[in-house]
């Protein structure tokens, strides 16, 4: 008896590609550095908090390196502790145009 190949090859054909469950960009041995404190703010959320694996498409051992490396920034000060629910240190400060009046 002779195996149907041709049926096998034919759905391989048909298969959608499958999209990673993982970054592609960042190799399993990255080094994380916490010195660089641009490359982690992609890791934070607005509100200061470290962004999911889920959401940030991590590994297990790179979302721990990550998250190490952000707790290393913000306690020397590179990142902000997200203590400050609105931060406006970024920010001008609003002045009205009117000019006071006594």
């Amino acid at each position: 008896m002779e195996k149907d190949t041709s049926r096998r090859d034919n759905n391989k054909e048909n298969r959608k590609s499958v999209r990673s469950k993982y970054r592609t960009e960042y190799s399993g041995d990255h080094v994380f550095d916490y010195k660089d404190p641009s490359s982690l703010t992609r890791f934070i959320s607005d509100g200061a908090k470290i962004t999911p694996a889920r959401i940030s498409k991590l590994s297990l051992a790179q979302q721990k390196k990550v998250a190490s490396a952000v707790k290393k920034a913000r306690s020397l000060a590179l990142l902000p502790d997200g203590a400050d629910a609105y931060d406006t240190s970024g920010k001008a400060e609003l002045v009205s145009p009117a000019p006071f009046e006594y």
